[in-house]
């Protein structure tokens, strides 16, 4: 007898195969059989006719190193079909801290992931120090759904430097080989590999850039060393996204000398729209000389929803704005700006000069879109607020405005920031065909205020595999393997991935059909009351961590099978 039975569900089993209808059999959490039909009991029965059985997805990309120390769910990930998530990207994290550089990290990732710094503050119990004692806290605590870290970049450089020198000052050989030390101290205890951050857009909330963003290639070179040290490892960079090309050499060399996976960021932008087919030949040059360097690109835009109670809005740059508006609670902002009298009055003040990154998202009115009424992730130039306000015989911004006070002061706006510079997705349909590059860029548990994708593995089944209208659908079979198997096989998790006998039970079982993504909230459920923008989904029947159930329909259970994924995980001997 079996410990669970999934009866008569479509089963996508994550290595591309295609899709059949069948039965899946768990035992000691372990698939332990899948057939057309298996005919022994189980103790539990589970009917999926009509839906898809596929492996729990894996998300190569968070942020969840501070949450996944008091959210056993790490939500909203969990809530999308997510069994393992790996942390630790951009170089930023909170192990190995010294207790005085405590307030310097949360003040470091509070800038650079926009999490709440009160959230951080109350919600982090700081019982470690070093990098395998931040693991051991993370192993003892219950969770549901498996979490995997990485070495960060900026927390190793101001353990070794301090929180001062390690902005800007140039790290001597002696700190490089400490710093190299550490990282493979880091490795060996359990981490799955090195992040490091080389963007101007990654600052602290005190405006400085992220530890390391211009560290010397000896210095990064040094951290390839340490994965060749350990004898495993990604390295993971985030890279400023228009120069990505002119970062590849040094890249690639990391990938030659360590023997190990080297992944990247790769989007579209605006400056320059035609980069990446540039960067997809280094890639394949790559391959065809066999040297692990990867991209990780994201399933749409990486879009920032707009909204009054967000980090990013048009009327930020309004002088006017602020004055009526600082200082008030979020009910009471919201009663304000519905006042008609304080809507001709910002709309009636200029903005201020915000510098160029910051005027261009505020005033762009082309490139946002309305968003709460569509749920469009892929709009056309019709629902651009300056479409909207040229029909209407409107300013763009009585349009914004009114967008984002609709749905009682909590509309939305949708800016698509990077993937949208010809007016859609086509570019990532490319990218996501492309044979080194792996489905990424999520951001779980960050861009609290602006960006809510954590979703994306739901949207990669509801909008490129079954109701995308402005261009080729993606196959099903293939979006479930990127999701499952090949994110996981980056990482070295080769335990799971795949609905084949002697893998983890990690599965999910989906009302393909009638799935939905739900609108974006801004809740304030964080530590401290901290706000987040957080979007639920219906359609997961069911979603198994290590063959037990930790989702049903849509709701988590109290089940906490979930644990530290230490190190690379073996494929089974079967």
């Amino acid at each position: 007898m079996y410990d669970v039975i999934i009866r008569n569900g479509t089963i996508v089993d994550g290595s591309g195969a295609p899709k059949f209808v069948g039965d899946v059999a768990v035992q000691k959490g372990v698939i332990a059989e899948v057939a057309p039909k298996i005919e022994a009991p189980a103790i539990k029965e589970v009917d999926a006719t009509g839906m898809i059985v596929t492996p729990g997805f894996v998300d190569l990309h968070t942020h969840y190193d501070a949450q996944a120390t008091w959210d056993p769910f790490v939500s909203p990930s969990g809530w999308h079909g997510c069994t393992t998530v790996v942390m630790g990207n951009c170089g930023v994290g909170f192990a190995p801290c010294k207790p005085e550089n405590r307030e310097w990290l949360i003040n470091v990732m509070e800038g650079v992931e926009d999490i709440p710094g009160s959230a951080l503050t109350e919600g982090i119990q700081w019982d470690w120090e070093t990098f395998p004692e931040y693991l051991d806290a993370l192993e003892r605590m219950p969770r549901a759904v498996d979490v995997a870290a990485q070495v960060p970049h900026s927390a190793v450089r101001c353990y070794v430097m301090g929180d001062a020198g390690s902005e800007n000052d140039d790290a001597t050989p002696e700190q490089i080989e400490e710093m190299r030390r550490i990282t493979v101290e880091g490795l060996k205890a359990g981490a799955l590999g090195f992040s490091t951050s080389r963007t101007p857009l990654h600052r602290s909330a005190a405006g400085n850039l992220v530890a390391g963003t211009f560290a010397q290639i000896d210095e990064l070179k040094a951290f390839g060393m340490a994965l060749k040290d350990a004898g495993f490892g990604v390295f993971e960079a985030a890279l400023e996204h228009i120069i990505v090309p002119s970062e590849l050499t040094w890249l690639r060399e990391i990938a030659e000398e360590s023997g190990q996976t080297v992944i990247f960021n790769l989007s579209q932008t605006w400056e320059y729209p035609q980069m990446w087919k540039q960067v997809l030949e280094q890639l394949e040059d790559a391959a065809a000389n066999n040297v692990g360097l990867y991209a990780q690109s994201a399933g749409r835009a990486i879009g920032i929803l707009m909204t009054w109670l967000g980090s990013a809005h048009p009327f930020l740059v309004y002088p006017e704005f602020w004055s009526l508006t600082y200082g008030l609670s979020d009910e009471e902002k919201l009663e304000k700006l519905k006042d008609p009298e304080v809507r001709a009055k910002i709309l009636a003040d200029s903005p201020v000069d915000a510098g160029e990154f910051n005027n261009f998202i505020a005033t762009s009115f082309d490139k946002m879109f309305l968003f709460s009424e569509y749920l469009d992730y892929e709009p056309d130039e019709s629902q651009s607020v300056a479409a909207v306000a040229k029909r209407q015989g409107k300013t763009p911004q009585e349009v914004a405005y009114d967008a984002m006070i609709a749905e009682d002061g909590r509309g939305f706006l949708y800016f698509p920031l990077f993937n949208y510079a010809e007016g859609g997705l086509e570019p990532l349909f490319y990218m996501h065909q492309h044979e080194r590059v792996r489905m990424g860029l999520s951001d779980g548990g960050a861009h609290c205020g602006a960006i809510c994708d954590a979703g994306m593995p739901t949207f990669m089944l509801t909008h490129w595999t079954r109701d995308r209208k402005r261009g080729e659908k993606l196959e099903l079979e293939w979006v479930i393997h990127r999701q499952t198997q090949q994110t996981a096989e980056t990482y070295g998790m080769f335990d799971r991935g795949l609905l084949k006998p002697g893998y983890r039970a990690d599965i999910n079982v989906i009302d393909y059909e009638n799935l939905k993504l739900g609108s974006p909230k801004m809740v304030n459920d964080l530590p401290a009351g901290g706000r987040r923008l957080l979007q639920r989904v219906s359609g997961y029947k069911m979603t198994m961590c290590k063959g037990e159930i930790i989702l049903e329909n849509d709701t988590p259970t109290e089940a906490r099978p979930g644990t530290l994924v230490r190190g690379p995980q073996p494929a089974p001997n079967i």
